[in-house]
């Protein structure tokens, strides 16, 4: 049992350590930022390669290792605490740059993307099972905002540093040497500042009863069989499938018709930046509002947008279409962990949220693998309407299958 007074669930009541996980979420995120806008440059530049499907190997490597990953991290959080997973992250990316900075072949990049999403599963993950440890149950849509905030506003953020650097400088080296300080600067938070919240989650455990039942088979009933679990679930992996073809077909899109690697920056930045920004607001709604209707209404406004790309010419109407993609990606993204926190038992949210990360995150694969065949095969467009359609039907498939409105947090008795 533990009974030190001392441990309080709240964001004010923790807001130092919870400021501290914020500001290395955005550490994190922007290890990843730093490939969005220039990697089919350096693909072209560095190694000659054009096939859209080799160029988006580099993001199935990372969707996939980042996805395993994230369900490791899920079932060991709670036996080796959440502070020793992140310093193991930061770890095991650290070779990455290097790797990328000193390449010969392609290879060496697809490499270096397993250990960058190997620590990506880790370290994301560990930051919000942080954060949502220490929130307790009526702020966790407004915890999981903040916490994407500063990981997707770190991402855009990036993206626009490595398009400035690699337009007026070149794509080698000094893209790279920003992803070296990041990682060592987030080394060292994780080892001296970041404190570990397996209390907390304990604490809650004891303190609490709730209505939420334990599942009898974790992976299947959060997979698909849950009306609600299976259905985020789903939705989580066709948003990040579409992120992930954006990630890596987007920038061709933008070299095909003309745009500079300025150009591209800009609006790879853009897209992140809004999603980060948009979670502050909408965020703070999935505690307040129907979580159904946030990922419903995200989910369509993503599929609208993603349909339109192809058919775009001007560089304001794809900054302005970044705008709403973000937009889109800020509603349901914050809701979506909200919404699978809410509905799981304590002792059962860390692995949980592994399967779902897990599945979320094999988005990035899928979307990469299936947008380079289709574009290879049938050319560019076909795979921004596949994507599209299948991202507005999610938006359905959500409204179909859960029932309830999911307005407010199920509640816990003290």
């Amino acid at each position: 049992m533990i009974h030190n007074s001392s441990i309080q669930l709240g964001l004010q009541k923790n807001w130092q350590q919870f400021s501290w996980l914020v500001l290395m979420n955005a550490f994190v995120g922007g290890m990843i930022g730093l490939e969005r806008s220039i990697f089919p440059a350096f693909a072209e530049q560095s190694f000659g390669i054009t096939s859209h499907s080799a160029i988006l190997s580099f993001i199935i490597a990372f969707g996939f290792s980042k996805a395993i990953a994230n369900l490791f991290t899920g079932q060991l959080a709670n036996r080796f605490g959440r502070k020793k997973l992140l310093v193991l992250g930061w770890l095991i990316v650290l070779p990455a740059p290097f790797l990328l900075l000193y390449a010969t072949s392609w290879s060496y990049v697809v490499i270096a993307n397993v250990l960058l999403g190997v620590s990506q599963g880790i370290t994301w993950s560990s930051t919000v099972l942080m954060k949502i440890d220490l929130v307790g149950e009526k702020q966790r849509g407004l915890a999981m905002g903040l916490n994407e905030f500063a990981g997707y506003l770190a991402v855009g953020a990036t993206a626009f540093i490595a398009g400035y650097l690699a337009h007026h400088f070149g794509v080698v080296p000094y893209p790279f040497y920003v992803a070296i300080a990041i990682a060592f600067i987030g080394l060292f938070f994780s080892i001296f500042i970041i404190r570990d919240t397996r209390k907390f989650v304990h604490y809650e455990i004891e303190q609490s009863k709730t209505s939420v039942p334990i599942l009898k088979n974790k992976f299947l009933e959060t997979s698909f069989q849950h009306p609600i679990l299976g259905s985020v679930t789903i939705a989580g992996m066709v948003n990040n499938l579409n992120d992930g073809m954006i990630w890596g077909i987007l920038p061709i899109l933008l070299m095909g018709k003309g745009w500079s690697q300025d150009h591209i920056g800009v609006v790879a930045a853009v897209y992140p930046a809004v999603w980060g920004l948009g979670q502050l607001i909408t965020g703070y709604w999935s505690d307040k509002y129907s979580k159904k209707n946030l990922m419903v209404i995200g989910m369509i406004l993503q599929g609208a947008v993603i349909l339109i790309f192809p058919y775009m010419n001007s560089i304001n109407g794809f900054i302005l279409l970044a705008v709403f993609l973000g937009w889109g990606t800020a509603m349901v993204y914050p809701t979506f962990l909200s919404t699978i926190a809410t509905n799981t038992h304590p002792s059962q949210r860390a692995a949980i949220m592994g399967i779902f990360r897990f599945w979320r995150d094999s988005g990035y694969s899928l979307g990469a693998l299936f947008s380079g065949i289709i574009a290879d095969q049938f050319g560019i467009e076909y795979a921004f309407l596949f994507i599209g359609g299948l991202t507005l039907l999610t938006g359905v498939y959500i409204q179909i299958r859960i029932k309830q409105k999911l307005t407010h947090s199920l509640k816990f008795t003290q």
